[in-house]
Protein backbone atom coordinates (compact mmCIF):
# COMPACT_ATOMS: atom_id res chain seq x y z
CA UNK A 1 0.00 0.00 0.00
CA UNK A 2 2.28 2.37 1.27
CA UNK A 3 5.69 2.63 0.78
CA UNK A 4 8.78 4.81 2.23
CA UNK A 5 8.61 7.57 -0.41
CA UNK A 6 4.97 7.76 0.37
CA UNK A 7 5.50 7.90 4.48
CA UNK A 8 8.46 10.33 3.88
CA UNK A 9 6.07 12.25 1.64
CA UNK A 10 3.22 12.49 4.08
CA UNK A 11 5.22 13.19 7.53
CA UNK A 12 7.13 15.78 6.06
CA UNK A 13 3.50 17.34 4.46
CA UNK A 14 1.80 16.55 8.03
CA UNK A 15 4.52 17.87 9.62
CA UNK A 16 4.20 21.33 7.20
CA UNK A 17 0.74 21.22 5.34
CA UNK A 18 1.87 24.46 3.99
CA UNK A 19 4.87 23.01 1.51
CA UNK A 20 4.24 23.44 -1.81
CA UNK A 21 4.58 20.60 -4.17
CA UNK A 22 7.79 21.82 -4.94
CA UNK A 23 9.08 22.57 -1.33
CA UNK A 24 7.89 18.95 -0.58
CA UNK A 25 10.05 17.12 -3.53
CA UNK A 26 12.95 19.42 -2.17
CA UNK A 27 12.43 18.13 1.13
CA UNK A 28 11.95 14.45 -0.02
CA UNK A 29 14.69 14.97 -2.07
CA UNK A 30 12.37 13.82 -5.39
CA UNK A 31 11.94 15.19 -8.13
CA UNK A 32 7.80 17.51 -8.26
CA UNK A 33 6.69 15.27 -10.94
CA UNK A 34 7.11 11.63 -9.02
CA UNK A 35 5.98 14.18 -6.03
CA UNK A 36 2.98 15.26 -7.46
CA UNK A 37 1.71 11.51 -9.10
CA UNK A 38 2.12 9.97 -5.78
CA UNK A 39 0.17 12.45 -3.65
CA UNK A 40 -2.31 12.18 -7.00
CA UNK A 41 -2.06 8.07 -6.25
CA UNK A 42 -2.91 8.79 -2.45
CA UNK A 43 -5.83 10.78 -3.37
CA UNK A 44 -6.96 8.50 -5.87
CA UNK A 45 -7.00 5.73 -2.88
CA UNK A 46 -8.69 7.50 -0.09
CA UNK A 47 -5.28 8.11 1.68
CA UNK A 48 -5.71 12.43 1.33
CA UNK A 49 -8.29 13.79 1.05
CA UNK A 50 -7.32 17.16 0.73
CA UNK A 51 -5.54 20.25 2.13
CA UNK A 52 -8.32 21.96 4.84
CA UNK A 53 -7.25 25.28 6.83
CA UNK A 54 -7.53 25.30 10.59
CA UNK A 55 -8.58 27.93 11.99
CA UNK A 56 -8.25 29.05 15.80
CA UNK A 57 -11.60 29.62 16.81
CA UNK A 58 -10.53 30.72 19.65
CA UNK A 59 -9.38 34.08 18.27
CA UNK A 60 -12.20 34.48 16.61
CA UNK A 61 -14.16 35.38 19.83
CA UNK A 62 -15.53 31.54 20.82
CA UNK A 63 -14.37 31.43 23.80
CA UNK A 64 -16.69 28.81 24.86
CA UNK A 65 -16.96 24.80 24.00
CA UNK A 66 -19.04 22.18 25.56
CA UNK A 67 -19.43 18.49 24.81
CA UNK A 68 -22.73 17.34 24.73
CA UNK A 69 -22.86 13.28 25.23
CA UNK A 70 -26.96 12.51 23.92
CA UNK A 71 -28.60 9.44 24.87
CA UNK A 72 -31.75 9.13 22.07
CA UNK A 73 -35.02 7.24 22.47
CA UNK A 74 -34.43 4.49 20.26
CA UNK A 75 -37.94 3.21 20.75
CA UNK A 76 -38.24 6.00 18.26
CA UNK A 77 -38.11 4.97 14.21
CA UNK A 78 -35.02 6.26 12.47
CA UNK A 79 -34.21 8.62 16.01
CA UNK A 80 -30.47 8.35 15.32
CA UNK A 81 -30.99 9.41 11.20
CA UNK A 82 -33.35 12.20 12.42
CA UNK A 83 -31.10 13.15 15.03
CA UNK A 84 -28.21 13.90 13.29
CA UNK A 85 -28.95 15.55 10.01
CA UNK A 86 -30.62 18.24 12.18
CA UNK A 87 -27.94 18.04 14.33
CA UNK A 88 -25.64 18.75 11.29
CA UNK A 89 -27.69 21.98 10.66
CA UNK A 90 -26.52 23.89 13.63
CA UNK A 91 -23.34 25.86 12.65
CA UNK A 92 -21.98 25.92 16.30
CA UNK A 93 -21.76 22.47 16.30
CA UNK A 94 -18.11 21.82 14.94
CA UNK A 95 -18.07 17.64 15.85
CA UNK A 96 -20.63 15.02 15.63
CA UNK A 97 -20.14 11.55 17.06
CA UNK A 98 -21.81 8.32 16.96
CA UNK A 99 -21.43 5.16 19.91
CA UNK A 100 -22.33 2.12 20.87
CA UNK A 101 -23.41 1.76 24.30
CA UNK A 102 -25.09 4.16 26.56
CA UNK A 103 -24.29 7.15 25.09
CA UNK A 104 -25.51 7.55 21.31
CA UNK A 105 -24.28 10.76 20.41
CA UNK A 106 -21.68 13.57 20.95
CA UNK A 107 -21.77 17.15 19.80
CA UNK A 108 -18.95 19.35 20.85
CA UNK A 109 -20.13 23.42 20.66
CA UNK A 110 -18.29 26.55 20.57
CA UNK A 111 -19.85 29.41 21.52
CA UNK A 112 -19.11 33.29 22.52
CA UNK A 113 -19.63 32.92 26.04
CA UNK A 114 -22.42 31.53 28.16
CA UNK A 115 -25.14 33.36 27.59
CA UNK A 116 -24.44 32.71 23.91
CA UNK A 117 -24.24 28.83 24.86
CA UNK A 118 -27.34 29.31 26.69
CA UNK A 119 -29.28 30.53 23.35
CA UNK A 120 -27.73 28.02 21.32
CA UNK A 121 -28.96 24.94 24.34
CA UNK A 122 -32.16 26.31 24.75
CA UNK A 123 -33.11 27.42 21.22
CA UNK A 124 -31.45 24.81 19.55
CA UNK A 125 -29.90 22.13 20.77
CA UNK A 126 -33.25 21.22 23.10
CA UNK A 127 -35.41 21.17 20.11
CA UNK A 128 -33.58 18.32 18.66
CA UNK A 129 -35.37 15.28 18.08
CA UNK A 130 -35.60 11.83 19.77
CA UNK A 131 -33.66 13.59 22.48
CA UNK A 132 -34.05 10.80 26.29
CA UNK A 133 -31.42 12.46 27.91
CA UNK A 134 -28.16 14.89 27.67
CA UNK A 135 -25.10 15.34 29.70
CA UNK A 136 -22.84 18.63 29.33
CA UNK A 137 -19.16 18.75 29.61
CA UNK A 138 -17.54 22.50 30.26
CA UNK A 139 -14.34 22.10 28.45
CA UNK A 140 -11.47 23.71 30.77
CA UNK A 141 -8.24 23.32 28.81
CA UNK A 142 -7.20 21.36 25.97
CA UNK A 143 -4.69 19.31 27.15
CA UNK A 144 -3.48 18.06 23.48
CA UNK A 145 -4.93 18.18 20.34
CA UNK A 146 -2.54 16.57 17.39
CA UNK A 147 -4.37 14.32 14.43
CA UNK A 148 -0.75 13.51 12.85
CA UNK A 149 -0.48 10.16 12.35
CA UNK A 150 2.87 8.00 13.71
CA UNK A 151 4.21 7.48 9.95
Amino acid sequence: MLDDLDRRLLRYWQAEPSLSPSELAERCAMNPGKVARRIARMQDAGILHGVEAVIDWAALGYAVEVSLRVTLDKTQPNAFDAFLAEARKIPEVIELQTFLGRVDARLSIIARDMAHYQEIYRSRILSLPHIADIEALMQVARIKRDEALPL
